[in-house]
């Protein structure tokens, strides 16, 4: 089996010149950012751009790409098998912890991008969007930044502290890109960032100011874990072995709003749409995507489903997210060709045999997600005198789910778990509650998942 670097996978060519860095190196990351660059270079005019990516503090997904010249495949399963693509726009491949590589690195000239995928938790908010300048490992970076060190530990400190290098070199401005499943992720950032430069140097803060463009995003492809069954099929299609491989689907999205000041690659060459505004992408994803992922987990092990791909394909469930679908789509301000269209790609999704997502996996975390995926379409339906039986399945699928208790994981768990004993009635009640007070008087909403939530499991 021949190994993978430049010099022996053909059409691989040497590593372009860096002019993206990225800061989250995982499987997602890899999967979309790095094969939206890849697409961008393989244009025949395309100027290159090359990415340098850092792992948030573990150096073990950067350990393989070193090895193998940053090259890497992409297993795409779709419903009539698997195939391989070999991308190549990873130049460089660090470990998170190499604070001396991460500020050079970003402040490079060449360099016009930033993009992230750090997870929503690591942003590190307080409670009124900005930095938790209270939390310890926050107040300690500040701490440290005010004091010329490089050695902080959050995802906002790195960036600050990459960001205070580029200002003393000079070296222009800069798009940061933020990737994850946040609602207004570029402004959310920008108010993080700038109120932690506030804490830590007001002509940091200034320069800031002048100098970087927050740009928002929606992203969206499913990327399961890679397994080493996964690694013999990528060894055998592509006769490489690849310690690195990444499985996804054959389906992507990147939506962007934002400017950049300093150039980018050509992202719409692989589908990337530049639009004014993402907020009806975002939420057309949140409720249509997000909404039906979160009513099949909680009311699809009612019939003994474990995957989505399971549920979907049994006509009660699928009944239950078309019907959530057309009420979500009735408050959406998108043309029916392009709402119509999109539930159409999600239920080739859905279905796809090759990818397996698990039920029990969307299923955590119920109190942090249904309040964006579900409530917004649901009391916009009550506010109009609908009772949506769509919205009603999937909390009556949380009712059941925590009711049983054997698989929440939540961080609200146990609290949520007590709340819903004892009689149905009552425990749909005191579960609306907890998700948003004002349900629990809405009688007929209370009586609808009580009595849906005994037809799932009488």
């Amino acid at each position: 089996m021949n190994e993978l670097n430049r010099r022996s996978a053909p059409g691989a060519g040497p590593a372009a010149p860096i002019r993206t860095v990225h800061l989250g190196l995982g499987a997602f990351f890899r999967a979309h950012q790095a094969w939206y660059t890849h697409v961008a270079n393989s244009g025949g005019d395309a100027e290159p751009a090359g990415i340098a990516a850092f792992t948030g503090r573990r150096p073990d997904a950067a350990l393989p790409l070193q090895a193998q010249d940053g090259l890497y495949h992409l297993l795409v399963r779709d419903a009539g098998g698997d195939r391989t693509e070999l991308i190549a726009s990873i130049s460089a491949a660090y470990d998170g912890a190499d604070a001396e590589a991460w500020r050079r690195t970003l402040a490079d000239p060449l360099v016009g991008t930033l993009t992230l995928t750090v997870t929503e938790a690591g942003y590190r908010r307080g409670p009124d969007g900005g930095p938790d300048l209270d939390n310890p490992a926050v107040a300690s970076d500040v701490e440290r930044l005010r004091a010329g060190h490089t050695d902080v530990t959050t995802a906002p400190g790195r960036i600050l502290s990459a960001l205070a290098a580029r200002q003393a070199a000079d070296a222009g401005p800069l798009a940061i890109v933020p990737c994850d499943n946040l609602v207004d992720n570029g402004p959310t950032l920008a108010r993080v960032l700038n109120g932690l430069a506030a804490a830590v140097d007001d002509g940091l803060a200034q320069w800031l100011a002048g100098q970087v463009s927050f740009v928002s995003t929606t992203i969206d492809r499913i990327t399961p874990a890679t397994t080493p069954e996964d690694r013999e099929v990528v060894a055998k299609l592509s006769g490489f072995a690849d310690a690195a491989p990444v499985v996804t689907e054959p389906f992507s999205e990147w939506v962007l709003a934002g400017d950049f000041p300093a150039g980018r690659p050509a992202w719409e060459r692989g589908g990337a749409r530049f639009v004014p505004d993402v907020s009806v992408f975002e939420q057309r994803k949140v409720w249509l995507l997000n909404g039906a992922h979160s009513l099949l987990a909680y009311a699809g092990p009612t019939r003994g489903h474990a995957t989505v791909a399971e549920a979907i394909n049994d006509p009660v469930c699928r009944g239950w997210v078309e019907t959530w679908w057309n009420e979500a789509v009735r408050h959406l301000p998108l043309p029916p060709d392009d709402t119509t269209r999109y539930r159409e790609d999600l239920l080739e999704r859905f279905t796809n045999p090759r990818i397996r997502h698990n039920l029990a996996q969307i299923a955590m975390d119920g109190s942090q997600k249904l309040p964006i995926r579900v409530l917004p379409v649901l009391t916009r339906e009550r506010a109009d005198g609908r009772l949506p039986e769509g919205g009603v399945h999937a909390l009556a699928g949380w009712l059941a789910h925590l009711r049983d208790g054997t698989a929440v994981r939540d961080p609200r768990g146990e609290e949520l778990t007590n709340a819903v004993s004892g009689p149905v009635p009552e425990a749909a009640r005191r579960m609306l509650r907890a998700l948003d007070a004002p349900l629990a008087d809405d009688h007929d909403l209370v009586e609808a998942v009580a009595a849906t939530c005994r037809g799932l499991v009488p």
